[in-house]
């Protein structure tokens, strides 16, 4: 009888703590995307077969397809300092990738090949020309292996602060399985999430990453990105599977294939980034390398200006 009083006790106790952190997740989730500051009333929508995409279409001339780094926190507002410099030359899209800001966050393990099918389908059915495209830090390899598997919809290709080569390369680990499963429980799983992208880890994220002078990061920035990481069914998806290495593909055979131009750029700020873009150019001497001062992860947030001149005077 004892017995089953402290079985009965231990569940009561068990429920009440997962009831206590479900109404804390909720709470979280609430509280992060409550200003609503990614909705924007020039939203367009591609009604890709896995899912709908956000996207948003300005300005007119040469296709410029802009692709925001692969974390769980990015979105299309990553290149919003940048857009008001390119709209006269380009017509610019601004794309959010599935699982990703206001783009639809089903519950399934992302992959490189199927942002591939994604960028390359986007590109058929909705620009219709042959584009180019400036993408960043994780979503680098995805134009790359797109333009591998089909370079005549791709035009010139450049690269902000690519990973390393080495780190392209990873595969999941032997953990991956239970890392992804952990992350994938709907409470314990949720509030390890929220954990891993609570307001103080992006904003030290900006302030030690992202940004090299810390002091010019704005709470608005922080914002836009905690909503980001918040917004949607399953924003926990993509993260679990970065984290794990599911979006991860070896590039350097792509490299050597590939035709079009391509441009690396590096910001200074960065430790290795020299060491870092060379390895590049071993595959395919054709490649051009570019550095911006005073300047890490986030350019395009930090110093916009710099990649504006950049992208018009190498995208033409």
């Amino acid at each position: 009888m004892k017995t089953k009083n402290k079985l009965l006790t231990l569940l009561i106790l068990s429920s009440a703590s997962a009831a206590t952190i479900a109404v804390i997740n909720k709470v979280l989730k609430i509280t992060a995307t409550s200003k609503n500051l990614l909705a924007d009333e020039n939203s367009l929508c591609y009604k890709w077969r896995l899912g709908n995409i956000h996207y948003t279409k300005t300005g007119s001339g040469k296709p410029l397809l802009l692709i925001h780094d692969l974390t769980a926190a990015s979105s299309g507002y990553e290149w919003s300092h940048i857009v008001a410099g390119l709209q006269e030359e380009y017509t610019v899209y601004i794309i959010d990738l599935l699982g990703c800001g206001r783009s639809e966050k089903i519950n399934l393990t992302y992959t490189n090949y199927l942002y591939v099918q994604l960028i390359s389908d986007f590109i058929k059915n909705v620009i219709g020309h042959r584009t180019s495209i400036v993408a960043t830090g994780e979503s680098c390899s995805i134009p790359v292996m797109a333009c591998a598997y089909d370079s005549n919809i791709f035009d010139q290709i450049m690269l902000i602060n690519p990973l390393s080569l080495s780190d392209y390369g990873k595969i999941p680990g032997k953990t991956a399985k239970l890392y992804k499963w952990l992350v994938d429980l709907p409470i314990a799983g949720t509030l390890l999430y929220n954990i891993v992208y609570s307001r103080k880890i992006i904003t030290e994220y900006f302030q030690k990453e992202a940004f090299y002078n810390p002091y010019s990061v704005k709470s608005d920035q922080i914002d836009h990105y905690l909503e980001a990481a918040h917004l949607g069914l399953s924003p926990k998806s993509i993260y679990s599977s970065v984290r794990c290495n599911y979006t991860k593909c070896n590039i350097a055979n792509a490299l050597r294939k590939i035709d079009n131009s391509i441009y690396l750029v590096g910001s200074e700020g960065i430790l290795d980034i020299k060491e870092r873009l060379e390895a590049y150019t071993i595959y395919n001497p054709a490649i051009e390398t570019f550095y911006i001062p005073s300047a890490k992860q986030l350019p395009q947030l930090e110093a916009p200006e710099k990649v504006i001149h950049l992208i018009r005077t190498y995208i033409n």
